[in-house]
């Protein structure tokens, strides 16, 4: 595996720290931004997204892509990135079943279980070299099919939905 081009640079140690705070705040973003009042129940954007038709699912996979691509930067290994998509693309396929998948992403948090496996490389890096560029690139690739899969899904359920109510409403009416 090669290492990223020059005009790619990967950061370096003192870089580390702020990079990955802010990925520790968009996380909390993404999965625990608003505690339920009462409960010890957090959600974030992710399951709030998720109710926007066509097009939240969509933001919601593109927002957690970021994650893993600045993993990459901080040097994940090739198996810790993949761990990271497979979280991501769980989150995005269950969440994507109407009602039950919101329900579902109030509990699965993929983002804050994506900062966990950045952190446990961080600790203690392996000897695994890091990722090479054209394993980030297929993989956020991945990333992108899973979106637009993601956005064809809600368009032909959509479409599906507004067909059975026009036969439904047909039949009421005698039409």
């Amino acid at each position: 595996m090669s290492e990223f081009p020059p005009h790619y640079p990967t950061m370096e140690l003192d870089a580390k720290a702020p990079t990955l705070r802010r990925l520790r705040q968009l996380s909390r973003l993404l999965d625990r931004v608003i505690t339920v009042p009462g409960t010890q129940i957090s959600i974030g954007l992710d399951p709030i997204l998720g109710l926007i038709p066509v097009g939240g699912d969509f933001l919601g996979v593109m927002l957690s892509a970021y994650i893993v691509l600045e993993s990459a930067r901080l040097g994940a290994p090739a198996s810790t990135l993949s761990r990271m998509v497979v979280n991501i693309i769980i989150d995005a396929v269950v969440g994507a079943i109407p009602i039950a998948g919101d329900l579902f992403d109030v509990g699965w948090k993929a983002n804050e279980y994506n900062i966990k496996l950045l952190e446990d490389h961080l600790k203690s890096p392996s000897q695994r070299k890091r990722a090479d560029k054209w394993f980030v690139f297929a993989i956020m690739t991945v990333l992108f099919i899973v979106a637009i899969g993601l956005v064809a899904f809600a368009v032909i359920l959509m479409k599906l939905l507004g067909t059975l109510l026009g036969t439904l409403l047909g039949v009421l009416t005698g039409g």
